[in-house]
């Protein structure tokens, strides 16, 4: 309407012009002292889309400079100039010239950026990350004032940032996490996996690349085709254990697994259980398939941690329990609909493909039950999303999210892989004490209205009636302090899972350096010995004789301590031995070396006070292993380290070097022992751990 030259407001300026124009001539035609020409600039006409109107030009009698007049001299003869009717014209308004600081991209897509070089929205999405001269040239101005390149962390909102008054672990503060850019990235030049230093991963292939027998594609029976299409969940049924072997196995579970993994709720999962194993085989048939899925792949994992029969024996009947769960998800259709119990079913699954030497096969499946946890709406903090459900059913959604998160950021640390569970707003300190012992859902079944449609099928799922808890027996029942002991456990990993999936996890999956400056790498550190030392005491003993005093008595509390220091000093030695050479960070072979001895220790402490399962957790063994290649390449450049970084060759007596040395000794050793896994993948290990051993100058 505005570009039609017929319409009212087009007409309208052109009269206001013609007005100018006039009463302008007639000023310069009776005072020609002043200079210069009738020359206008363009009319506010031709801005608008009227025609342009070109005034002829007067000439006078005197020679003067002519100079053009400038737009703001326009503006204010236009400003001085008396409307119609006699009023003076207001002035427009100008607009606010503030300079766009986020990058083009996001800009364009009209998301949140960071502003980093480049931002972390560009760099999620691998899309050019671009910013105007003037956003280029402020930052520039502010890295003259502050740190380089520092990344601004948002905060969560203050319901998450509030601690929980039961729990003694303290929220890590947010620290500058600032990335290298493009251009300065530290890209792989030697056996690092990781970018960022050649002393952290080696590529040598630990993991076989045959398929897993789980998913149907064995050579030989059971595995070759036996399931059928029509079989359906009494097919799945029929190959059940006795009730006898199912006790134990369920028993082994709870007494290896479900310390280091405690997210199921004992009572309610026995209640169903011996509900189950009371049904006719026909009722049996015609039960949740999740549930049955849930059963095998605990019946699995229990068989993985069994000391009789033979590892063959024992392997053979695992891969078969895990391959009967997966098709008992099949039958429940897992990619169509999902529930607390298929999720943690494939949960369990994903850790058995691990142990049998799959971890491709495990990090694959892994994304599938992450997806379905998002469609769940776990990630979401539950009082907002699910205000009406029971206090334990908002607990179990709580530990359920926290044991996806927990797979999905320890998995992506040692496969250096991209970490997936990354939107949340769960806060790990709403996971209390409280709510753990609340009484609040224990009249009914937590399984039998935990299904959930999955938001992204078109399918309805009837809800389920509420079905009575029966009377518990005494293995149902955990005690008081368990339980306390069990939420402090999960609330330090889960803490721990928040500093390393956003310091490790993340800039290790794009090849970046950890720190972009000696004091942010010093800043990191402290954040993660900060968060150490906020946890409880039965965590961070490391007294092997003291440990061994307390398997006797608490176990459960001995197996939750060994992984959590393992997984601590495991990270902290990747931190230590980190470096960037373009901005100025080495590593600190010392440091380094201290957190390596610590971490290994943890699976050496493991394998005196519980051999049989050292043997089996492929997770525990990968790092030990990690952990005893670093020390082998940390103590082979002894010799190359300048006075400044206190490793002078007269350093080498310092105890931690003769320690270190012993425990590649020892790792290898225990190498030979091993009964379990892949002899191919145990004896590949070992030849790169001599071949690394052979170069050490300790």
């Amino acid at each position: 309407m505005v570009g039609d030259m017929h319409s009212p407001y087009s007409l309208y300026h052109k009269k206001r012009h013609l007005e100018r124009y006039c009463a302008s001539a007639k000023v310069t035609q009776g005072s020609p002292s002043l200079g210069r020409s009738p020359t206008f600039g363009p009319s506010k006409s031709a801005i608008v889309g009227g025609p342009d109107i070109i005034p002829s030009t007067t000439t006078t009698t005197t020679t003067h400079h002519v100079e053009p007049t400038t737009p703001s001299a326009v503006k204010s003869e236009e400003s001085s100039t008396p409307a119609e009717g006699g009023k003076p014209s207001s002035k427009p308004k100008q607009k606010r010239n503030k300079p766009t600081l986020s990058c083009l991209e996001c800009v364009e897509r009209k998301t949140k950026c960071d502003r980093a070089r480049p931002c972390l929205a560009c760099v999620k999405r691998q899309s050019p990350c671009e910013y105007t001269a003037v956003a280029n040239l402020i930052a520039s101005a502010d890295r003259n004032n502050v740190t380089k390149n520092k990344r601004r962390v948002t905060a969560p909102p203050s319901k998450i940032r509030k601690t929980s008054m039961s729990s003694g672990v303290v929220s890590p503060t947010p620290v500058d996490n600032g990335w290298a850019t493009i251009e300065n990235r530290a890209h792989r030049k030697s056996m690092s996996s990781n970018g960022s230093s050649p002393f952290l991963l080696s590529n040598m292939p630990f993991s076989t690349s045959s398929p897993s027998n789980v998913f149907g594609v064995g050579q030989t029976h059971p595995f070759s085709n036996y399931w059928t299409c029509q079989g359906g969940l009494p097919e799945v049924i029929s190959v059940l254990p006795s009730k006898e072997q199912a006790d134990i196995l369920i028993a082994r579970y709870f007494e290896v697994v479900d310390p280091v993994y405690p997210f199921l709720h004992r009572r309610s999962f026995y209640a169903d259980y011996e509900r189950f194993w009371a049904l006719s085989p026909e009722e049996k048939g015609a039960s949740d398939a999740s549930f049955i899925a849930l059963h095998y792949a605990m019946y699995a994992l229990g068989t993985q941690f069994m000391q009789f029969p033979s590892y063959a024996e024992r392997s053979s009947s695992a891969e078969f329990y895990c391959s009967a769960a997966n098709q008992a998800l099949r039958v429940y259709s897992y990619l169509n609909r999902t529930s607390m119990r298929a999720i943690q079913a494939m949960l369990l699954m994903a850790y058995f493909l691990m142990n049998d030497n799959h971890a491709s096969d495990a990090y694959a499946w892994a994304g599938i039950h992450l997806r379905q946890a998002y469609a769940m709406r776990l990630h979401r903090d539950p009082d907002i999303v699910v205000p009406e459900a029971s206090v334990l059913e908002k607990q179990q959604r709580r530990k359920l999210w926290q044991a996806v998160f927990f797979q999905d950021t320890f998995l992506t640390v040692l496969l250096k892989l991209p970490p997936t569970a990354t939107h949340s707003d769960v806060p790990a300190d709403s996971l209390t004490d409280e709510n753990e012992l609340s009484l609040d859902g224990l009249d009914t079944c937590l399984g039998t209205h935990s299904r959930v449609e999955n938001l992204m099928s078109i399918n309805v799922i009837a809800p389920q009636q509420h079905v009575p808890l029966a009377p518990p027996q005494p293995h149902h029942i955990v005690d008081t302090e368990t339980m306390k002991s069990d939420v402090s456990f999960i609330r330090c990993m889960w803490h721990l899972g928040n500093l390393v999936q956003e310091n490790l996890s993340s800039p290790c999956s794009l090849s970046l350096p950890l720190a972009n400056s000696p004091r942010h790498k010093d800043s990191l550190i402290a954040s993660f010995r900060r968060l150490y030392k906020s946890f409880p005491p039965f965590l961070t003993m490391l007294d092997y004789s003291a440990l061994q005093q307390q398997t006797t008595v608490h176990p459960r509390a001995v197996r939750q301590n060994l992984f959590l220091t393992s997984n601590y000093f495991h990270c902290l030695m990747l931190l230590h031995a980190s470096e960037n050479e373009s901005a100025g960070v080495s590593a600190n072979i010392k440091a380094a070396l201290e957190a390596a001895h610590e971490a290994v220790w943890a699976f050496f402490k493991l394998w005196g006070l519980f051999e049989t399962e050292a043997g089996v957790w492929w997770v525990f063994q990968h790092r030990a292993f990690e952990e005893s290649l670093l020390i082998a390449h940390l103590l082979a450049t002894v010799p190359q380290q300048d006075d400044d970084q206190g490793l002078a060759t007269s350093s080498k007596s310092d105890p931690i070097f003769a320690k270190c040395k012993d425990d590649i000794a020892r790792m290898m050793d225990i190498m030979d022992r091993y009964s379990g896994g892949s002899l191919e993948m145990h004896k590949t290990r070992k030849d790169v751990l001599v071949e690394a051993f052979a170069k050490t100058n300790i």
